[in-house]
């Protein structure tokens, strides 16, 4: 995901002490310092240039609204781009590191216009979508697994994602799956195994445990990705999906789809496009391991779920066999 740094103006005066100036202009000289001056990863609109770009942040240009941010389409430097502007209540010490001085940033990605994955598995027919084929599907959850991993991994302090939903995953220009608003996303404090945290996400996607504790690790977004591999085997809300088999949404989500494929049979769950792709033993036998594996990722105890590391390492392993 191509991402830059807007300035947007701030409500509040800034405060920042010049220790922390100081070390944000460290943080951007080392950023800039491991392209070994092949290029600047980091890019600086002005706030006129993003102001331009959207027509004024016309509502026409309006992709998404949510609560916290606004996504507009844009133009820059005769290139289609997507404008991320957060409210002026968003709270920066909490969320992107990006925000030097109490400004409030405006981030530029790559035009993701071209829908999110609800839209290509839920209102796929409403949006004029192909079926995405099961291969590719594997693909999207590899390459999304990756993206996952990475902040849990990458850094001292664990970064939780927080959002890991269908509806937070856009397709680019060359249709290639990207994670989108970090907005929930909560770093584990230095020295702790856990975090507390209010209670955000989507509702279906968090863990029940994470929601009688209101605290959560790493294990976390691993159970979140365990629904959405399931939702990507459906092609529908795993969560609907229950409701409509008279399953319920109960907490133990996993028990209950376990009982109903041993009655029904994995074809039962198994979304029709992917049926009519044809099967043989092989894909078979890779959709039942694809299953179980999404349900090792949604096991009640955080324990028993796998790393987001040997989950990306199990997904891609899937893939290359398909």
């Amino acid at each position: 995901m191509g991402l830059c740094l807007g300035k947007s103006k701030s409500s509040g005066k800034a405060d920042k002490s010049t220790v922390k100036s100081m070390n944000n202009k460290v943080l951007l000289e080392k950023l800039i310092a491991s392209s070994n001056d092949i290029y600047n990863p980091i890019r600086d609109f002005s706030f006129q240039e993003l102001t331009t770009a959207t027509n004024n942040y016309d509502r026409e240009s309006i992709i998404i609204q949510e609560s916290g941010y606004i996504l507009y389409k844009g133009v820059l430097n005769a290139r289609a781009v997507s404008i991320l502007k957060f409210g002026e209540n968003y709270n920066s010490d909490n969320q992107y590191k990006f925000c030097f001085n109490n400004i409030i940033p405006i981030l530029v990605f790559e035009s993701i216009e071209l829908g999110t994955l609800a839209d290509r598995i839920y209102r796929r027919r409403r949006h004029n979508f192909e079926p995405l084929p099961f291969r590719y599907r594997l693909k999207v959850a590899m390459e999304l697994a990756n993206a996952v991993a990475y902040p849990h991994a990458g850094f001292a302090r664990p970064i939780i994602f927080m959002s890991a939903t269908p509806w937070r995953i856009f397709f680019d220009e060359q249709n290639v799956a990207k994670l989108f608003d970090f907005s929930l996303f909560v770093s584990i404090p230095e020295g702790e195994t856990h975090v507390d945290f209010q209670i955000a996400g989507t509702k279906g996607y968090i863990a029940p445990k994470v929601l009688l504790e209101a605290k959560c690790n790493e294990k976390y977004d691993v159970h979140s990705f365990g629904m959405l591999l399931l939702d990507l085997l459906t092609g529908q809300k795993i969560t609907s999906f229950c409701r409509d088999k008279g399953l319920g949404v109960e907490n133990y989500l996993w028990d209950l789809l376990k009982k109903y494929v041993e009655e029904n049979g994995l074809n039962e769950m198994v979304d029709p496009m992917i049926i009519e792709e044809g099967l043989c033993p092989r894909k078979e036998q890779l959709l039942q391991d694809y299953l179980d594996f999404a349900f090792k990722c949604v096991s009640e105890s955080p324990e028993e779920r796998p790393t987001m590391i040997d989950m990306a390492k199990q997904l891609r392993q899937m893939y290359l066999s398909c």
